[in-house]
């Protein structure tokens, strides 16, 4: 049987034991406490706010008109993501490789999703809401960094905002340093991209992850 069958024929029994009603997951989950269920707020308290002006690194998650996902992350010096009122924030776009996944989503589809990280902090802020991009010239102005101004910025209407426990961080062990790999173990995003398009791989003698991308920030 070949590789590809035996992939196959994996998926098929996993499939076959799949939940398909909230009853079944429920049932095997429990059910969230009316506390839990309504923990969110449609809009930022002052500690929400201090929480997000300490976090320098977030993921957005985004999809299309069909629903296809994508995740993005995101990172600046804390501070950089601008809190208009207590039910909006706008966050700078900064250089990157243009494929703009998820700027495309949100011109197709405008829910969006934010996780807030602070380092070595396990608990994280989570907003749900919608997003539209802007090219006002004051609010972009505003969010600049060494002199140079963000092309746009995605503008995010809060639906809820609530922090999430630190089970995920704890259980990786995340911020404690005798668990990190040395980064010479880990493939890098060169070799990786030379691998899934048949590529030789790249010469990596002169050492690991000197990307010309990681001069340029801003």
């Amino acid at each position: 049987m070949t590789a590809t069958a035996v992939a196959e024929d994996l998926v098929a029994k996993l499939r076959a034991h799949r939940l398909q009603t909230l009853n079944e997951l429920y049932a095997r989950n429990g059910e969230p406490s009316d506390a839990i269920v309504n923990k969110h707020t449609s809009h930022l308290t002052p500690l929400l706010e201090e929480f997000i002006r300490a976090s320098p690194f977030f993921l957005v998650a985004t999809a299309d008109a069909e629903g296809a996902c994508d995740v993005s992350p995101k990172g600046d010096p804390p501070g950089s993501v601008k809190i208009l009122d207590r039910r909006t924030i706008a966050i700078p776009d900064r250089p990157g490789n243009r494929r703009i996944d998820g700027h495309r989503n949100v011109i197709a589809n405008p829910h969006i999703g934010l996780i807030f990280i602070i380092p070595n902090v396990d608990e994280t802020l989570r907003i749900n809401g919608r997003a539209f991009l802007t090219a006002d010239s004051e609010l972009l102005a505003s969010m600049a960094i060494d002199g140079k101004t963000p092309k746009l910025a995605i503008v995010v209407e809060i639906d809820e905002a609530y922090m999430h426990c630190a089970r995920a961080f704890l259980r990786s062990g995340m911020w404690e340093p005798d668990t990190w790999p040395d980064p010479a173990t880990v493939p890098t995003l060169r070799a990786i991209m030379c691998e899934q398009k048949d590529l030789p791989p790249p010469d990596e003698s002169q050492g690991k992850r000197q990307e010309e991308y990681r001069s340029i920030l801003y």
